[in-house]
Parts: C-alpha cells; structure tokens; sequence
C-alpha cells in the first residue's frame, strides 16, 4: 500500500515547519503541492504542481508502492479548513498519515499578540457564511477571505449594516518576508485593495448576545405588509419539523415577507438560505427583512420558483409556502438534486393537501406526515377576552423511509 503523508506546512516560512512533519516530507521521493510550496521544500525531490484533489489520486495511482512516498503539501493546518479532508478521501487505496502544521488562526494572532481561544471562526473562502451576523454577536471574529469575499468587500457589508466602527486587521502573505498586516476600522478597510487569499481578524466592542434564541419569533419582529405571512404559531411548527441544521443549504419557496427565510437563515449560520419569490411587493420586504435581521447567508432569489431552482444548489431541506401551480414539478427536480431532502409544505386549502398527498402516492420511499394547526389569539374586548381563530394550516412533511 502506498505511502502517502499529508503535510501541514503552516503558513509556507519553512523555518515554521514541525520537526515532525520536515522529516515526513524528507523521506519522501515524491512532492505534490502549489509552486510556492514546493519552491521551499522540493530540492531533489519528484516534484507536481498542483492541489487539485482528483490530479492528486492519479498522481498517487501511478506511484510505485514498493519504491516511492508520496507527500502532499498542504497550507496551514491539516485540521483547519484544509484539502486534507478532501485528499484523504480520494486516496482510499493508500496509507494516509498526517502531519499537523500552524494554522493562519495561530500565526495570525501570535503577531498581533492576543488570544484566539475565544475568537468565533468564520471561512468566507468559497464559502457564504453569516459573517455579520458573527460580528455583530461576537467580540471578536477571525474570517479566511477568498474569491468575491475578499477583505474590502466584507468591510463594505459590515458598513451596510451599521458596523462601520469595528476594528479590523487584514493579513496578507503571512509568514513570508512581504507579509503586511493592516489595521483599520470596516470603513477605512473597505476602501483599500487586498489579495483575495487573506485573513481578518475583527473586534467588536458592541457586540450583543444573540437575541433570537427560539424559533418562532414574534410577527411583530418583521416589517410586513399586505403581503402574506407564515404566522408565528404555524411558523414555529413549521421549522421544527423541517429540522434545519447549522450547516444546511435551505430553500425557501415562496418565501413572501421572509419571516421563514430569516429564521431559517438564522438557524442555519454557517449554511445558505435561498428565498423564491415572484411578488415585487413581497421581494422589497424580503431585503428589508433581511438587513433587520443582518442574515448575510439568506440569498433572495426573484422569479418562478420552478424555473429557478434548476439551476441551484442541491438543498438539503425545502420548505414550500406557495408554489404558484408548480409544485408535482417542483418536487420532481428537487429530489432530482438531492433525494434525501427533508420537505415541508404548508397549506391552507383542501386541493392543496390533496394534491401533495396524491404526489406521494407516487413516490413509496418517502413517509408523508400531515398535521392540522389551528391557533387562536386573545383579542381584548371590554372587559372581555375573546379568543380570535386563525387559518387552519396543514403541515405536511416528507422523509425519506428510514432516516
């Protein structure tokens, strides 16, 4: 079985590197990484440009088991928000051992000397995570930076949403001699230019603890109008049947003011909320709600719901509050993208129920729950409290049979 090391080079200063890991890419023959990490390590060595996982798996088929080591050099910590993860399950025919090196987290704090342990961790590197939702719950935030979330572009966000005070350092090139570290609040950061590939660490002196600890937020939380809203009660049934996870890629359909979307999003802080909506009325109270609620990770989407959501993310769980006549379609492509979606649907009419019941009718692996939720609220009268009934709501939701 080939050997293969998987590397934590730190930073990429050599003089970083542990003991222990300059010894696994010593004895091996064969270094895989970026061109700058080879640069530093790759004398007399086999060496292949590249960190493209499935380049790697080939590079490492093609190995002689009885005569080559493979190393792969990887950025950082091999724990860290690393291709180690990744690499490793390509690699399910080899002998993988890894190397543990100093992360951007560790070098990053070390210079500006202060502690990291009670930092919240965000990676904006290919990813959408709530990173002003973190901000403005958190003292202090460390975020990795990358393609369109690069530094500038993320302070502008904290200035949208009226954090234009917050102390920000952005590192670049850490640990080589070009390394610089700025320092500034979101607004004097917003208007510089950085390498897409930095790191920030942000302080927030006025940040609150988490107000929304529940769902089922009050209706009086959002800014509403005559646009339809999911109401509290049915609300909170509603999402604690769709079960969201933190990491969850959630879509919303016709998501009206948003009120879903928001506690959705909100649950789901380092995954991504996507909200259909076709009402114009209904898609300027969705921004609205939005940036109320400062939940960077609800993408609002305009149009047909059916037509859009090809073209999306697979999700992990669906909630559908209206479906425009679209929904047999709708559900058709979403368990095309991900047959293990967790789906709620809301309705109030009996041709609706009907409709989903009949659907499931035709798909077997799936189990079809269906509640009734009928709230009445308190309305003062006099000296009278009369009890004021609102829309029956069927709550149907669809797991697939055994999970």
């Amino acid at each position: 079985m080939l050997r293969v090391n998987i590397v934590g080079i730190g930073p990429g200063n050599p003089e970083l590197l542990t003991n222990q890991a300059r010894r696994a890419i010593e004895e091996s023959n064969i270094l895989i990484g970026d061109k700058r990490m080879l640069v530093a390590f790759g004398a007399g060595k086999h060496l292949f440009d590249t960190i493209k996982p499935s380049e790697i798996a080939e590079i490492c088929q093609k190995a002689d088991a009885e005569k080559d080591v493979v190393a792969v050099l990887v950025s950082g910590d091999v724990g860290f928000f690393s291709l180690a993860k990744t690499i490793t399950g390509k690699l399910a025919d080899c002998e993988c051992r890894r190397y543990c090196g100093i992360s951007s987290l560790v070098y990053f704090s070390q210079q500006l000397n202060i502690a990291w342990d009670d930092a919240k961790i965000v990676s904006m590197h290919g990813r959408n995570q709530n990173l002003i939702a973190a901000v403005a719950q958190n003292s202090k935030v460390f975020s990795l930076t990358g393609g369109e979330h690069s530094p500038n572009q993320l302070c502008l966000k904290l200035c949208d949403h009226g954090m234009a005070d917050v102390k920000v350092y952005v590192g670049e090139n850490l640990s080589y001699p070009e390394e610089k570290i700025t320092y500034g609040t979101a607004a004097e950061i917003s208007k510089l230019e950085f390498p897409s590939l930095s790191v920030m660490m942000i302080l927030n002196e006025h940040a609150n603890d988490f107000k929304y600890t529940v769902h089922g937020l009050n209706d009086d939380l959002f800014i509403r109008s005559k646009v339809p809203m999911t109401k509290q009660e049915v609300r909170a049934v509603s999402i604690s049947k769709l079960m969201p996870k933190v990491t969850d890629n959630i879509y919303d359909i016709g998501a009206g003011t948003g009120s879903c979307s928001v506690e959705l999003a909100l649950r789901a802080q380092a995954g991504s909320v996507w909200a259909f909506e076709r009402n114009p009325l209904a898609l300027e109270l969705l921004e609205k709600n939005k940036a109320l609620f400062a939940v960077d990770n609800l993408n609002i989407v305009a149009g047909e719901a059916s037509e859009q959501i090809v073209d999306m993310p697979a999700p992990d769980c669906v909630f559908i509050g209206g479906s425009g006549g679209n929904l047999c379609k709708m559900l058709d492509t979403i368990y095309t993208k991900n047959s293990d979606c967790r789906v709620v649907i809301n309705a109030i009419t009996i041709e609706t129920l009907i409709e989903v019941v009949e659907y499931y009718k035709t798909r077997s692996e799936y189990e079809l729950e269906i509640v009734n939720v009928f709230a009445a609220r308190g309305k003062k009268l006099g000296e009278y409290n009369l009890m004021m009934g609102q829309n029956p709501v069927y709550i149907m939701t669809a797991l697939k049979k055994g999970e």
